[in-house]
């Protein structure tokens, strides 16, 4: 094996390699990282080992963004809680590390960041994961719930008959889901992405059957919904909002639950309910009370020192309480000026 070969992200040789690998997630196929990178106005490719007759061994998709101060880094991948590097072995997975350093220095990047542990890069533990085992019968999963917090929970939004619908349809992500979100994340002080950035997920994934949106309604009024992306076996949970009014007759529960039974019953094997930060203990109470598996999320970097993540240090509080306090195009013109310079 020699060192990193840059393909194209949609290179055909990529995708197969995807395709074919049991761990690979929704976000290494082409279709996330080429969206993520047409929003922002970055790059992306997949850098990957190769054997002598060309097969690739190793890979992760990239995205080279710039800095504020204009310093190229390379993420894997912005915007993406978690992405494992995909190896065909150790062997392999050490030369990705090793050759993703050489191809930095000389491609004078500042820094690399892999949303995962890579064999041969210094790690840092920013955060928590939180996996969900699934089972061909729905049942047995319910019964891992805790009795008081989930199970009486599920119960409670059904006796106020909420109901929960799954769409696909673009007009259900851009509009029903992203008017819950926009609200959700101005309570919050925190800014939105933009509107294209859900456009390109509705037209590159929802309509190729890579996710889906639940919208949760009372009395035909959308009180909570979430976006799930999914693939290859995994179920991830992307992005959730819901009215703070109807919490109350827990709209969360309920559509977590239809979720995790819609996956059952269609054969996959695992709920991703995605990153905790540091910090967010009730966060993390609620994904074990599903009787989700949690562990450290570690992320694998080189070079200079990430940029602060958005929501965190002082000038981020000072945004979020403008943002809570003015009208919501605050908001959005928050994250269509900030959200390419945290990825």
């Amino acid at each position: 094996m020699s060192g990193v070969t840059i393909l194209a992200i949609d290179d055909s040789r990529w995708r197969r390699f995807v395709s074919q690998h049991p761990r690979a997630l929704p976000f290494h196929q082409p279709e996330w990282a080429s969206l993520v990178a047409d929003c922002y106005g970055f790059r992306a490719f997949a850098a990957t080992i190769e054997d002598e007759r060309g097969a690739i061994r190793a890979g992760l998709p990239v995205v080279e963004v710039r800095h504020l101060l204009g310093r190229r880094r390379w993420v894997s991948l912005p915007f993406t809680d978690y992405c494992p590097p995909l190896a065909a072995d150790d062997p392999a997975e050490r030369a990705l590390a090793d050759g993703l350093r050489r191809a930095a220095r000389d491609a004078r990047i500042s820094s690399v960041e892999v949303r995962a542990a890579l064999d041969g890069i210094p790690l840092r533990e920013p955060a928590l994961r939180h996996v969900l085992a699934l089972d061909p019968d729905p049942a047995v999963v319910y019964r891992r719930f805790h009795p008081s917090q989930v199970q009486r929970s599920i119960r409670r939004a059904e006796r106020e008959g909420l109901t929960v619908r799954r769409s696909a349809e673009p007009r259900d992500l851009l509009r029903t889901f992203y008017d819950l979100h926009l609200s959700t994340r101005r309570r919050q002080g925190v800014p939105i992405q933009p509107r294209r950035f859900f456009r390109l997920i509705a037209s590159r994934l929802l309509t190729g059957g890579a996710g889906w949106v639940d919208v949760v309604e009372a009395a035909g009024r959308p009180v909570a919904a979430a976006l799930f992306l999914a693939g290859n076996g995994t179920v991830i949970y992307k992005f959730g909002a819901s009215d703070e009014a109807a919490w109350p007759m827990r709209p969360n529960h309920l559509l977590f639950w239809h979720a995790i039974r819609v996956a059952c019953e269609e054969g996959y094997g695992s709920l991703d309910f995605g990153r905790t930060d540091a910090g967010h203990d009730s966060l993390a109470a609620f994904k074990r009370s599903w009787g989700a598996r949690e562990e450290p999320l570690t992320y694998s970097s080189l070079g200079e020192s990430p940029p602060p993540e958005a929501g965190h240090g002082s000038a981020a509080r000072v945004l979020g309480q403008v943002i809570q306090h003015s009208p919501g195009f605050v908001c959005r013109a928050a994250g269509e000026l900030l959200y390419r310079y945290v990825a």
